[in-house]
């Protein structure tokens, strides 16, 4: 059934990210009789163009090149989403997006009319822990920002008595 006629779910994706992320929107999107819209956002380019079922033009933000083009999903994320949805029974499709990620999965959300979206927690790595730092936290962004509930699942839980990635270790 065509994404416009059912309910949906949209879920972030990213290179790495756990499975454990993936089932768990599986799980949301079978309890909501959702199809799961598994959404990737190039931060390196900008929307250019929206269409109608939220696939997106765009170009790179170094305003030197000029590169207009229609994102395409990264193929070996695709390639993960299949060996991990096998089995599950998931209604899933891709939506290949550019530009801010808190924004651009908010914009689809809207466009959409999705029941929820749902984000994964960064791997606890001093890069991801800075990058959040700097640029603040997407499912911060969302929740903020936009109107629909945002589901954040960690994608790996640290014991109740370990420090957190930002806290010094005491």
């Amino acid at each position: 059934m065509p994404v416009d006629q059912q309910p949906c779910i949209i879920v972030g994706v990213v290179r790495g990210q756990s499975a454990t992320v993936l089932l768990q929107a599986v799980e949301f999107a079978k309890r909501f009789d959702a199809i799961l819209v598994c959404a990737s956002v190039n931060p390196t380019r900008y929307t250019v163009t929206e269409n109608a079922d939220g696939t997106v033009s765009s170009l790179p933000l170094d305003p030197e090149i000029a590169d207009l083009r229609e994102e395409q999903f990264d193929p070996d994320v695709r390639e993960y989403l299949d060996a991990t949805f096998a089995g599950t029974g998931a209604a899933w499709t891709t939506r290949a997006l550019a530009g801010n990620p808190a924004r651009s999965l908010a914009r689809l959300a809207e466009t959409l009319d999705a029941t929820m979206i749902i984000v994964g927690t960064r791997k606890p790595t001093l890069r991801a822990t800075v990058r959040e730092f700097l640029a603040g936290s997407v499912a911060v962004h969302l929740a903020h920002h936009q109107k629909r509930p945002v589901l954040v699942i960690p994608q790996d839980p640290q014991p109740a008595d370990d420090p957190l990635p930002w806290e010094e270790a005491t």
